[in-house]
């Protein structure tokens, strides 16, 4: 065995330190912009609600931070728009 596949471990093992992360009030979370480095609180970008899904943008240059859909029993997030995520823990 090599030395990564011994401390290979699945995805129950980052399960404590996920939910840590997601039980954060959002709106306080920093997202740092894929297209322009730009980093603001997610309350401070800019959201385009009226369509199917949820487009959330960068105030400075308008890429797509973020975009959410909701279907029936899940939701989706598509953070590739994002380069980093600053979320503060309790």
């Amino acid at each position: 065995m090599d030395h990564i596949a011994a401390h290979r471990l699945d995805g129950n093992a980052a399960a404590g330190r996920l939910e840590d992360v997601f039980a954060v009030e959002i709106t306080s979370v920093r997202a740092t912009c894929n297209g322009c480095g730009a980093t603001a609180a997610v309350a401070e970008l800019t959201v385009y609600a009226d369509a199917p899904g949820t487009v959330i943008r960068c105030p400075s240059c308008e890429a797509v931070v973020m975009r959410l859909a909701q279907v029936p029993g899940s939701t989706w997030i598509d953070l590739r728009g994002a380069r980093t995520l600053q979320i503060p823990l309790r």
